[in-house]
């Protein structure tokens, strides 16, 4: 049964790490996957430590195959990677939270999922732009245009993921 277990968890966190690489990818296509302004379509999936722990590692990696992927500098391929496992953990956590509730502010709290990765985003992401890329702009500026751009993805589409799989989340997570 432990091994079963120990499966699907790698399964399912290999499956989100792909499903994060390909919405990059199209997300870069259409240039939105780096640089100050970002709505990188696989941001929405942060909101799946909601339902399964397995989806940590697989942001985590899916974030550093993605910016591998896409020639993001090493240290943004780090830090960037960094800001999403920090996000993961957070959401989690809000969910296992959420989860013990019963009822009570539960849709609060599942409205507060995809923040951990909003902030850690807002924060991280700004200073690799600055350190890494060198750009010039000012930082509470870039910390604006991440943050708008991980409103959309993560809180915007990711709240609709959530409560689109949110009826079907037994099956697909088990």
């Amino acid at each position: 049964m432990k091994n079963k277990k120990t499966l699907i968890f790698i399964v399912q966190s290999g499956l989100i790490a792909a499903v994060y690489v390909a919405l990059t990818f199209v997300s870069a296509l259409a240039g939105l996957a780096s640089d100050a302004i970002q709505v990188r379509l696989s941001e929405a999936l942060c909101v799946l430590p909601y339902f399964t722990p397995a989806a940590i590692p697989g942001l985590f990696i899916g974030c550093a195959m993605a910016n591998l992927l896409t020639a993001c500098a090493p240290l943004d391929i780090l830090f960037g990677s960094l800001a999403t496992l920090l996000g993961a953990l957070g959401a989690y956590l809000i969910g296992r939270y959420a989860k013990k509730c019963n009822g009570k502010n539960v849709l609060f709290l599942k409205l507060l999922i995809p923040i951990p990765n909003l902030v850690a985003n807002i924060i991280i992401v700004p200073w690799v732009l600055r350190l890494v890329y060198g750009d010039t702009a000012a930082i509470w500026f870039l910390s604006l245009t991440v943050g708008i751009g991980e409103l959309i993805a993560c809180v915007g589409l990711g709240l609709i993921l959530l409560f689109a799989l949110e009826k079907r989340a037994y099956q697909i997570f088990r």
